[in-house]
């Protein structure tokens, strides 16, 4: 049986390229498609060297640095990708990969991390008044409610949807009027894991990349009215500059860091502190898998990866995306009368572990793993 994985586009090691590279090592023999590949070297090991097939944006202008400027080109060129040889298509969608055009008799499995962002639910975040990008508002709108049309329509080639939550397929209910499974992300519990040395605890941690949705930006703020407090931030992306120009001395930048370096922040943080209203939240459960605690903001897919009462929490929520939620959380969290148990947070981690995940999708597809990676623990 032949299988084709679709994917949006590989520039940068994200979330979703960590399903990705599980699906990909779960059908070794699969061929890979994309908009365009610009995967640095170093992050290509991963997916065992693959390369993708691309569309016709790898070859335009300024392609490796600004493809997404070719946005209004996007469901064309997804649509120009050429999967009819194959029985099985899986997509990994967070954007056009679903669009893929299907022949009669293939079989498209979409694992949707969201409907577009963008088109859909965040507009008004991503356009929000004060970030770079709201001068853009009035020549995106029509672009972008042409692209919601076409997203709407194009489910017509998806067989079943498989969401990373149940967040997003109540989503994916209301967008797009289909059932969806959920089957949660892997999380790599055997590289995130706890420390041998005792933690620091000398700071809190954030770590993202810098869109405006993660609302970095209100972590920052709220440690202003922290100032006994440290807080480290950790990743890069278009906001960075103007939230660090107006950051307290108490606020620390590490930038773009290694996956190594992100594992030793997150073993030694007291706590991980997470504002955004997340599709899934694959960082607030690596930093569990090293046994530390979360602050997060209590909408999205974090409400389903994250224990907050009973007798073995392993985090707590605030109630809004604000300076002043999130430093009262802090407080809050500190006068607990019980720590939160690093081995809670462990254990809570280690259930949505890549053996799971593996297990899950080929069932869901109906397409047996190959041997080598059902053995793979």
């Amino acid at each position: 049986m032949r299988v084709a994985i679709v994917h949006d586009w590989l520039d940068t090691w994200r979330g979703g390229e960590n399903v990705l590279a599980e699906i990909a090592a779960l059908y070794p023999d699969a061929d890979l498609f994309a908009l365009v590949d610009f995967l640095p070297a170093a992050e290509r090991a991963r997916l065992g060297g693959r390369r993708a097939t691309t569309s016709y944006l790898q070859r335009l202008p300024g392609a490796r640095r600004h493809f997404r400027k070719y946005l209004p080109l996007f469901p064309r060129a997804i649509a120009s990708l050429d999967v009819g040889a194959y029985d099985v298509v899986i997509s990994i969608s967070h954007a056009v990969a679903k669009g893929v055009r299907i022949r009669e008799g293939q079989r498209h499995f979409a694992y949707c991390l969201t409907p577009m962002r963008y088109a859909w639910d965040l507009r008004d975040t991503y356009f929000r008044r004060g970030t770079p990008a709201a001068w853009l508002r009035p020549l995106a709108d029509p672009v972008l409610d042409r692209i919601r049309d076409w997203d709407r329509a194009s489910n017509d080639g998806v067989t079943e949807f498989a969401a990373i939550s149940a967040f997003i397929a109540e989503r994916i209910a209301r967008h797009y009027a289909r059932p969806a499974r959920v089957i949660h992300p892997p999380v790599d519990t055997d590289w995130f894991t706890p420390g041998a040395a005792p933690p620091s605890y000398g700071f809190y941690l954030a770590a993202s990349h810098w869109v405006p949705y993660k609302r970095l930006d209100a972590v920052v703020a709220a440690f202003a009215g922290l100032p006994e407090r440290r807080l480290v931030v950790a990743g890069s992306g278009p906001d960075v500059a103007r939230v660090q120009r107006a950051a307290p001395a108490n606020v620390a930048f590490a930038g773009a860091v290694p996956r190594a370096k992100l594992r030793d922040l997150m073993r030694d943080a007291r706590a991980f502190v997470f504002a955004a209203e997340e599709d899934f939240g694959i960082a607030p459960l690596e930093a569990q898998a090293c046994g530390t605690p979360v602050i997060a903001y209590g909408r999205g897919g974090v409400t389903e990866t994250i224990v907050a009462t009973g007798e073995h929490p392993t985090g707590a929520f605030f109630g809004a995306q604000s300076a002043e939620a999130i430093a009262t959380a802090v407080r809050a969290f500190e006068a607990r009368s019980v720590p939160i148990d690093a081995a809670a947070c462990r254990a809570n981690a280690e259930r949505f572990g890549t053996a799971r995940f593996r297990r899950e999708i080929a069932d869901w597809t109906g397409v047996p793993a190959a041997p080598a990676a059902a053995a793979t623990p």
